[in-house]
């Protein structure tokens, strides 16, 4: 899955802050972890599988916190 395509030098194993997907959330809280797939292949796919919900995210991030959230490249902050 992974691709050797990179936004900013974010790779599997980098350090990021991961900002909510909502403008009404982005001011409630941040989020440390770490990238651990890159699906850049996959993301951006809904027309082509013909849905909208749930849609394919670039990047897998295992937070801090112990959570496994996908993000897409405008919601990661490279803290390295």
């Amino acid at each position: 899955m992974s691709s050797n395509i990179n936004r900013g030098g974010l790779v599997a194993g980098s350090r990021v802050i991961v900002h909510p997907d909502s403008e009404a959330r982005k001011a409630e809280a941040t989020f440390a972890g770490v990238v651990v797939e890159d699906f850049a292949d996959e993301a951006g796919m809904a027309a082509e599988i013909g849905r909208r919900w749930a849609p394919v995210r670039r990047w897998a991030v295992a937070l801090d916190d112990g959570r496994l959230v996908f993000a897409d490249d405008d919601h990661l902050k490279a803290t390295d």
